[in-house]
């Protein structure tokens, strides 16, 4: 178990590693855009792309060396010449800088000249708390949904829950909510239409994670409560909970003794595939809802072509979305003993 464990998460980290790595050398392969603000900002930004090996910088012009990414204005006489290092060496020195010094490059045109990582590191809390919340409201009442669809199978209650999860789940996170917004926003005004700013009081804040919290569990709660109905009706027309009633049990007690426990078996690890799902699911909603996270980032550095902060954005995302899936198919295991990951035949 322990061998398999350590396999799984080498080849999620070596993956990683190949998306990165490919994104990294396409991006470079792309036409060079030029950093924005005023001389001094452009300045520095070209001094620490030499400094990380990315450029070179000449105090005359060269011909060999391909096109003038940049010339820097006189300064007493003397002016700096920037052109661009090939990008397989460019590679391996980012990758060098990352393994040796954790430096992922520096923002080009978002917030100039400002660590990669700085950016990352004062966002990622918003879209952390935002995640948890969603999952701790989603996962209760998708549960709660699906096992009184099931105690209710074929009566009025399931079919009508059942209705509404098939209505209310192919309604897309952005259309949610906008139509949430548009009501409770700007028609009842009770709660704010953008995040609120961290100079906010306590219950501006709270009623700010209400809108970004509803829309993000929605489509758990309903995906939750149909998993949960079809598992747990087909656990109660299995012969082991038929041969626990004949001996005995009351239905209460066998649901709650079998049923519920082995129908745990396949859910749990969907609440885990889930949450990858409301990871990516965030970057639209919390562009929507100004939302200062890292899925409204990784939007914004992609339309600022704010290449190195979006590196840091994309292994983020990566890296989770792969670990989940490692950790859904372990989870299998501590579940249910009987299945033992890699065990020899």
């Amino acid at each position: 178990m322990v061998k398999y464990v350590v396999k799984r998460i080498c080849l999620a980290l070596v993956t990683v590693f190949v998306i990165l790595s490919l994104t990294f050398i396409l991006v470079k392969l792309l036409p060079f855009q030029r950093p924005i603000g005023d001389t001094s900002k452009q300045i520095a930004y070209f001094d620490n792309q030499h400094n990380l090996g990315y450029v070179y910088r000449f105090e005359r012009e060269q011909t060999e060396y391909g096109e003038l990414l940049y010339k820097s204005p006189s300064d007493h006489g003397r002016a700096y010449y920037y052109y661009q290092v090939p990008v397989m060496q460019q590679y391996v020195r980012w990758v060098g800088n990352i393994v040796t010094k954790w430096d992922w490059g520096y923002s080009k045109t978002y917030q100039p000249n400002v660590a990669a990582s700085v950016i990352i590191g004062s966002r990622i809390g918003y879209s952390i708390k935002l995640n948890i919340f969603s999952v701790i409201v989603s996962v209760p009442l998708g549960l709660l949904l699906g096992i009184w669809a099931a105690l209710k199978k074929n009566t009025m209650t399931d079919h009508s829950i059942s209705t509404m999860v098939m209505i209310f789940i192919s309604i897309p996170n952005f259309v949610l909510i906008s139509f949430v917004m548009s009501i409770f926003c700007y028609n009842l005004q009770w709660l704010p239409s953008t995040w609120p700013p961290d100079s906010a009081s306590g219950l501006t804040k709270v009623l700010g994670y209400i809108i970004p919290v509803f829309c993000l569990s929605f489509g758990s709660i309903c995906g939750y409560c149909r998993y949960t109905r079809a598992e747990l009706c087909e656990v109660m027309e299995s012969d082991y909970l038929l041969l626990a009633r004949t001996k005995g049990l009351t239905r209460r007690q066998a649901i709650m003794r079998h049923a519920l426990k082995n129908a745990m078996v396949p859910i749990f690890p969907s609440i885990l595939a889930e949450f990858i799902g409301i990871l990516g699911g965030s970057m639209i909603l919390e562009s929507l809802y100004s939302i200062p996270g890292i899925g409204r980032l990784f939007v914004t550095a992609l339309n600022y072509k704010d290449y190195d902060v979006l590196f840091v954005d994309m292994a983020i995302f990566t890296t989770i979305s792969l670990l989940s899936g490692v950790v859904l198919d372990l989870s299998y295991g501590f579940i249910d003993p009987r299945i033992r990951m890699g065990a020899k035949k």
